[in-house]
C-alpha cells in the first residue's frame, strides 16, 4: 500500500501550484502589442538610387583589390606568362563562385532581416532551434513582429537536424565558438584591410618617384591610418554621400584602364575565361600552388559585403555587384595580366606601371579615396559585429555612439576603434610590406568564409527547408573551394599568417570568457530565485513599512523573484511603496520595434503595487539619450489604463449576461436572448445602467491608482543593481582560476556598468554585491 503523502509534500506542492499561477508568462501582454509595426516598401526607383549608395558602402574592400592581388601571388616575380593566364583564371572563377554565386545569390538571402554577419546568422539559429548557451528565451518572445520562426513536422529533415543540434551541450558551444571565431576574424579584417589598402595606394608614390625610399612611404600610410581612425568620431554621414561617386569613378577607371591594357599589350588573356587554365595552373606543382595565398586577396570583401548589408536592401546589392563591380573587376584583372605577360619584372607594381602617363596622378589619387573608403566600409563593420557580440553577450559591455539621427545602423565604438588603430600601425610599419600583410589578410578572410559555409548548412536545412541535394552541392562547392585556399595560406603562417591567429586567439579568449561568466550569473539568478508565492504571502506589507517612492529591482529573471529582493526584505526595514522587478532581454532578432519593447505584468493583487516589467531590444537597438526610466513609467501608466480597459469589458459582459438570465458570458448569447423578443426588457436598461456604474467606478480606480504612482515618482526613484562578483572554487583547475578569477575580473572592470547604460543617476543607484563560487 503506498504511503500517503507528508503535509510538508503537500504543502510544497500546493505553494508551487499557487506560484505558477501567480507568476504566469507574459501572453497575454506580448499578444496585445503583435502587429503594431510594419515594414516598408522600396520602389523601384528607391532601390536603383540605393543600388548606387551601396558602392561607396558595400563595394570599397572589394574593388580596392586589384591594388595588390598579382605582387602577392608572384612575390619573387613571373617566370612564366602561362602562369599569369592560370592565375587570372583562378581570380575569375573566384570572383564567379565565391562572391557572385556563393555570397551575393545565396549568402546575402540568409540576412536576419536586412542584417548580416556571424551573429545575425548565429540569431537566425536561435530563433529556429534552441542551441543558446544561455536559456534566457520564452515563448512570449516570439509574438514579436520581427521574431519570425517555423514549425517543423516530426518526420521531416529539417526537425531531425533541429533535434541533433538541441541534443547536447556540446554542439551548442561548438556552434557559438564556431561563430566567435567568425567574428574574431572580421576583426582582424578590420586590422589588416586598412593596412594593406592604405599601405598599397601609397605606394604608388614610389612608382613615380623611384628614389622614395620605402620608410617614407610606410610614414605616409601610417599618417594617413591615423587620420581616417581619428576622424570614426564624426561618422559618416557629412561626407558619405561622397562615397558612391568616388567609388563609381574608380570602378569605371580600372575598367576602362584593363580594357585598353587587353587591346594594347596582349589580348590572348582572354582564354583565361575556360575553366581548363585552372586545372593546368594546378598541376605546375608546389609554387604555383603557394601562390594561391595571394590570389585569394582578389575576394577579401565579401564578408564586410555581408556584415554592411544591413544598410541596404540585398536587391539593391545584386544590382550595384552585378551590373557595375563584377564586370569592371574582370576587366581590371585581366588588363593587368596583359600588361604582366609582356612586362614579367613589372609584377610588384603592375597596377600603377600599366596606367597611362596622362591619367597617372588623377588615379593615384582616386586609388587613395577609394582604399580610404574601403577601409571605411570594414571598420563599420567591425563595429557592427561587436555591437551584435555584446547584445547576444558574448562581449563585454563597451561604449556605443550614434553618429547619425537619420541612419541608425552609423555607430562608432571609441574604445575599440584605439585598439584597431594601434594594430593596424603595428602591423604596416612592422611588416612594412604588402606581401607579408597579404598572407596575414589572406588567412582571416578564407577562416572567416569557412566558418560561414558551416553555418549556412544549418540554416539552409532549418531556416529555408532546402532540399538536402542543393545543400550538398551548396557545402561541396564552398567547401572543395575554400579549403583549397585554406591549405594554401596555411603554408604561410610562418610568413605574416599567424598575425590574425594571434588576434583572433586573443578576441576568443576575450568573448568565451565573458559569455562563461556571463552565463554562470544567470545561472546562478535561476536556481536562488524566489517563490512569487512566498512573497505575497507576507501580505501587502510584504512585512515592511512601506515607504513613499519607486523601487526598480533589475533582474536577468523573467520570471520568480531574484534573491537580491528576498536580502532586502530580510534585513532591510522597509520597502517602497511601488515594486517594479525589471528585466533587460537581448533577444535573437535584429531589433525590436519600439511600441513592442517594453511588457509590464502585474504580480499580485492590487494592493501590493507589485510590477514585473520586461525591456527587450535586438542586436541592432541602441539604447537613446531618451530617459530609460521615463519610458517606463510611461509604460506602466500605460499599462494600468489597458488593464482597466480588459476589466471593464469583461465584467460588464457578465453582468448582462447574468441580467438576461444566461449562463453564458459569449457575445453569440447575448445576441440570442435579444432576438428572441423584439421589445428591450427593462433588465436591458437596468443591465446598461450597471455597466455605466462600473465604468464610472473603473475610471475612479485607475484614476486613484495613477495618481498614487505619480505621487511614489515625485517622491523618489531608486535604482537596486546586483552587482555579482564570480570567483573560482578552490578546488577548480588551475586554468578554470585563470579565467574566472584573472580574465574575467579584468573585464568586469573595465567594462560599462548598466547604470551608465541607462543613464541611472548616481544618487538614485544602489548596488547589492553577492559572490558566487563556480
Amino acid at each position: 500500500m503506498a504511503a500517503a503523502p507528508s503535509d510538508g509534500q503537500n504543502s510544497k506542492g500546493n505553494m508551487w501550484v499557487l506560484d505558477r499561477k501567480l507568476d504566469q508568462p507574459m501572453e497575454e501582454e506580448a499578444g496585445r502589442l503583435r502587429d503594431m509595426h510594419r515594414e516598408k516598401r522600396l520602389t523601384s526607383a528607391a532601390i536603383l538610387r540605393l543600388a548606387f549608395q551601396s558602392l561607396g558602402v558595400v563595394f570599397g574592400d572589394l574593388g580596392t583589390s586589384p591594388l595588390y592581388v598579382f605582387c602577392n601571388a608572384f612575390p619573387r616575380g613571373v617566370d612564366d606568362p602561362e602562369d599569369v593566364v592560370g592565375a587570372l583564371s583562378l581570380i575569375i572563377y573566384s570572383l564567379t563562385l565565391v562572391v557572385l554565386l556563393k555570397y551575393v545569390l545565396v549568402v546575402l538571402r540568409a540576412n536576419d532581416n536586412g542584417r548580416g554577419g556571424t551573429f545575425a546568422l548565429y540569431s537566425l539559429l536561435c530563433r529556429h532551434a534552441k542551441i543558446k548557451t544561455i536559456p534566457d528565451q520564452h515563448r512570449t518572445d516570439e509574438e514579436l513582429t520581427t521574431y519570425s520562426c517555423q514549425t517543423y513536422e516530426d518526420n521531416s529533415l529539417a526537425a531531425k537536424v533541429r533535434w541533433w543540434l538541441e541534443a547536447h551541450a556540446y554542439k551548442k558551444n561548438t556552434i557559438l565558438v564556431l561563430v566567435i571565431i567568425g567574428t574574431c576574424m572580421v576583426i582582424g579584417d578590420g586590422i589588416l584591410t586598412p593596412a594593406i589598402s592604405v599601405l598599397s595606394a601609397a605606394s604608388g608614390i614610389k612608382v613615380n618617384h623611384p628614389e622614395r625610399s620605402n620608410d617614407a612611404i610606410i610614414i605616409v600610410a601610417v599618417i594617413i591610418l591615423i587620420g581616417l581612425f581619428s576622424m570614426q568620431h564624426y561618422g559618416t554621414d557629412r561626407v558619405g554621400w561622397l562615397f558612391a561617386p568616388i567609388v563609381l569613378l574608380w570602378f569605371v577607371m580600372i575598367g576602362v584602364i584593363g580594357a585598353m591594357n587587353i587591346w594594347k599589350y596582349d589580348h590572348s588573356v582572354l582564354r583565361a575565361f575556360s575553366p581548363v587554365c585552372v586545372y593546368w595552373y594546378l598541376r605546375r606543382g608546389h609554387n604555383i600552388w603557394t601562390s594561391l595565398g595571394g590570389i585569394i586577396l582578389s575576394i577579401t570583401g565579401t564578408e564586410a559585403l555581408f556584415a554592411d548589408v544591413c544598410l541596404f536592401p540585398v536587391l539593391a546589392v545584386q544590382l550595384a555587384f552585378t551590373l557595375v563591380v563584377f564586370p569592371c573587376l574582370l576587366l581590371a584583372y585581366a588588363g593587368q595580366a596583359a600588361y604582366i605577360t609582356k612586362n614579367k619584372h613589372h609584377v610588384a607594381d603592375a597596377f600603377y606601371l600599366s596606367i597611362p602617363d596622362v591619367i597617372y596622378w588623377p588615379v593615384f589619387i582616386v586609388a587613395a579615396a577609394a582604399a580610404v573608403i574601403g577601409s571605411q566600409a570594414t571598420i563599420s563593420a567591425t563595429f557592427s559585429i561587436i555591437k551584435q557580440a555584446q547584445a547576444l553577450r558574448c562581449f563585454p559591455r563597451v561604449k556605443i555612439i550614434h553618429t547619425s539621427k537619420k541612419n541608425l545602423n552609423q555607430i562608432y565604438i571609441p574604445d575599440i576603434n584605439w585598439v584597431l588603430l594601434i594594430l593596424c600601425i603595428a602591423v604596416t610599419a612592422g611588416f612594412g610590406n604588402k606581401s607579408q600583410i597579404g598572407n596575414a589578410y589572406g588567412t582571416a578572410v578564407v577562416i572567416d568564409m569557412l566558418v560561414t559555409t558551416l553555418l549556412m548548412i544549418p540554416i539552409m536545412l532549418l531556416v529555408w527547408r532546402s532540399h538536402w541535394t542543393l545543400v550538398t552541392a551548396f557545402a561541396s562547392l564552398s567547401l572543395l573551394v575554400e579549403l583549397t585556399y585554406l591549405s594554401a595560406v596555411l603554408l604561410k603562417v610562418d610568413q605574416g599568417g599567424w598575425v590574425p591567429l594571434v588576434v583572433a586567439a586573443a578576441f576568443l579568449l576575450t568573448m568565451y570568457v565573458w559569455h562563461y561568466g556571463t552565463k554562470k550569473r544567470y545561472e546562478f539568478e535561476m536556481h536562488s530565485k524566489v517563490s512569487v508565492a512566498w512573497i505575497l504571502g507576507l501580505g501587502p506589507s510584504l512585512g515592511l513599512v512601506r515607504v513613499p517612492g519607486i523601487g526598480l529591482i533589475y533582474t536577468e529573471l523573467a520570471s520568480g523573484v531574484p534573491r537580491i529582493f528576498s536580502h532586502f526584505i530580510t534585513n532591510l526595514p522597509a520597502i517602497h511603496s511601488v515594486v517594479v522587478f525589471v528585466c533587460v532581454k537581448y533577444l535573437p532578432v535584429y531589433s525590436v520595434p519600439s511600441e513592442e519593447r517594453f511588457l509590464v505584468k502585474r504580480i499580485g493583487p492590487k494592493d501590493y503595487h507589485i510590477f514585473r516589467c520586461v525591456v527587450r531590444y535586438g542586436y541592432k537597438d541602441l539604447h537613446r539619450k531618451d530617459d530609460f526610466e521615463k519610458m517606463l513609467f510611461e509604460s506602466l501608466t500605460l499599462f494600468v489604463h489597458m488593464e482597466a480597459v480588459d476589466e471593464y469589458y469583461s465584467d460588464s459582459t457578465n453582468v448582462v449576461t447574468t441580467t438576461n438570465g444566461s449562463t453564458s458570458s459569449s457575445a453569440v448569447d447575448l445576441t440570442h436572448s435579444s432576438s428572441v423578443d423584439s421589445s428591450v426588457p427593462v433588465q436591458s436598461y437596468q443591465s446598461d445602467c450597471q455597466v455605466r456604474s462600473f465604468g464610472r467606478n473603473a475610471d475612479l480606480t485607475v484614476h486613484e491608482e495613477l495618481e498614487f504612482l505619480n505621487k511614489c515618482r515625485d517622491a523618489g526613484v531608486v535604482h537596486f543593481l546586483g552587482n555579482t562578483i564570480i570567483r573560482a572554487q578552490r578546488d577548480s583547475h588551475f586554468l578554470k582560476k585563470i579565467a574566472v578569477n584573472y580574465i574575467y575580473s579584468f573585464l568586469r572592470r573595465i567594462c560599462r556598468e548598466k547604470s551608465v547604460i541607462f543613464k541611472v543617476p548616481h544618487e538614485s543607484l544602489l548596488n547589492v554585491g553577492q559572490v558566487l563560487y563556480v
